[in-house]
């Protein structure tokens, strides 16, 4: 979902990653309005693509954020 623009740099922690446009579009729509269940509904239908597929990339998107606190788990 990410890659990593500057690895090897400083601390493993402090790289920096750009998303690719799944992860973008996931990102986008974590507005805290809507559930991780919600995002991947939406995604599912706009990618067509299994619900099962899009949760699993929308789950580990949200799992690697919230382990780097870039994302807040209510």
């Amino acid at each position: 979902m990410s890659w990593p623009l500057a690895a090897g740099i400083g601390d493993a922690e402090d790289d920096l990653y750009t998303m690719n446009e799944t992860g973008k579009a996931i990102w986008s729509r974590l507005d805290g309005k809507r559930t991780l269940r919600d995002v991947s509904a939406e995604l599912a239908v706009e990618f067509d693509a299994s619900s099962g597929e899009i949760e699993k990339d929308v789950l580990g998107l949200a799992t690697e954020l919230a382990r780097r606190k870039m994302l807040v788990v209510r």
